[in-house]
């Protein structure tokens, strides 16, 4: 076979089979590293798998500094409230632009690269915000901030990849803990830093901090020491993460899941200031803002997840969870008059989307672990989805319904994920054996 049709690895001699959805599969066991054109010498350390983990969540808090802020913000650059609450929707806009056009390119690019090029545009993004003296530039680099923040995504499809696959639970479970603590200390850091200095040294600090990633990234991380088996032009990239979702039952079930859990998500964490600033308890931002502490419990529940999806009970981990993400609203429904209800739900709650999550994440990527980024990127689509139908939902229904109103909502969300998990668990596969091909789906 010569080296000039498309099927065989000049360098490795390796024969590749390409199938219509523009997917390679390439001969081999799946092993870490030699697989994915990283070296057979390479080995994913825990100290590498924190520092995924740490830039994950670095990168991801970008995304949620400027809620506690957009006050501040407005005031400074004589901003309407209208325009402030663009702040977080073009943020929130860039970064599913950045899904779909950005995190696939891991495919086909060298990670590392992609990578390093992602954080310094990240930092690039953050230093035009920390500078921005207009409102159109804020609003502009906001949205490059949301786009180039994808990082993270990308991050994990890199740390997946990297994983040996009976290790690759643990690895994205440890990440997606990195990612959760980064999301949950967002609003704490920014509201504390604002305090300190102002709002831009928010921005300027992570600038900082995403440079010196940048540097540790690219001197720890490893390079490509072969050629990718898939040459995939740009266009046909992005078309084929949408072939994978429309053919692969898989992904597309498992994407799905993650649509439902983090409506149920947002709903609540998009409604519960609420009532809490409200009478009996009228709280302060500040202790509102604390309440988020309170889901680390979330990033737990993220590793232990990860872990029995490598011993094989991913079916059972999230049906699971998903039976607790429907029970989580009931102590909920009970914040008007406790606390501690609204805390023990919280725990809950956090736990159960975060098993999904990882969950999720995992079993989809044993699908095609050489379209992981594409996997990846797509189903944060889902997750993106699911998050603005949540909070849009939430907070119309309170202003309309009330508190009780909200919790029904959550609480059918959870319910109709649970309930399509026990319809498809006997349909459709609901786990995939690492490294299987995906014409032959685990019975």
């Amino acid at each position: 076979m010569s080296c000039q049709d498309g099927t065989t690895d000049c360098r490795s001699g390796k024969r590749t089979a390409h199938s219509g959805n523009g997917i390679a599969h390439e001969d081999g066991d799946g092993a870490s590293g030699s697989r994915h054109g990283y070296g057979p010498g390479f080995v994913l350390t825990r100290k590498v798998t924190v520092l995924f983990a740490v830039a994950s969540g670095a990168t991801v808090a970008n995304v949620y500094f400027s809620q506690p802020l957009l006050v501040t913000m407005g005031h400074d650059l004589s901003m309407s409230p209208g325009l402030v609450g663009s702040v977080v929707t073009l943020t929130q806009i860039g970064y599913g632009l950045g899904l779909f056009l950005l995190v696939p390119l891991g495919d086909t690019t060298d990670r590392r690269k992609l990578v390093v090029a992602q954080l310094l545009l990240l930092a690039g993004a953050l230093i035009a915000v920390a500078a921005a003296e207009t409102a159109a530039v804020l609003l502009a680099a906001m949205a490059a901030t949301g786009l180039f923040a994808v990082v993270t995504q990308s991050l994990v499809a890199f740390a997946a990849s990297l994983a040996r696959p009976g290790d690759r639970g643990r690895v994205v479970g440890l990440v997606t803990s990195g990612i959760v603590t980064g999301i949950l200390l967002a609003r704490t850091v920014s509201g504390l830093l604002a305090d300190l200095a102002d709002w831009r040294s928010v921005y300027l600090a992570s600038a900082l901090l995403t440079a010196l990633l940048a540097l540790v990234v690219y001197r720890v991380l490893p390079r490509h020491t072969t050629d990718r088996p898939s040459a995939l032009r740009y266009g046909q990239l992005l078309r084929s993460t949408v072939t994978l979702f429309a053919r692969e039952p898989l992904p597309r079930l498992r994407a799905l899941f993650g649509l439902l859990v983090f409506a149920a998500f947002s709903t609540l964490w998009s409604s519960v200031a609420l009532p809490l600033s409200r009478p009996p308890y009228s709280l302060s931002h500040t202790a509102i803002g604390a309440l988020g502490l309170i889901g680390v419990a979330g990033a737990l529940a993220a590793s232990v997840a990860g872990r029995l999806n490598d011993r094989g009970h991913s079916a059972r981990t999230t049906g699971t969870a998903l039976a607790l993400l429907t029970a989580s609203w009931l102590p909920l429904s009970l914040t008007p008059g406790s606390l501690w209800a609204l805390a023990a739900g919280v725990v809950l709650l956090d736990l159960a989307v975060q098993a999904v999550h990882v969950t999720n994440q995992t079993v989809i990527y044993q699908v095609h672990p050489e379209a992981g980024s594409r996997l990846i990127g797509g189903y944060m689509i889902f997750y993106s989805a699911g998050s603005a139908l949540g909070a849009l939902a939430s907070t119309s229904l309170y202003a309309a319904a009330g508190w009780g109103a909200v919790c029904v909502l959550g609480a059918a969300f959870s319910g109709l994920g649970l309930l399509l998990w026990a319809v498809t668990r006997t349909r459709v596969p609901q786990t995939r054996a690492s490294g299987l091909r995906a014409s032959h789906p685990k019975p």
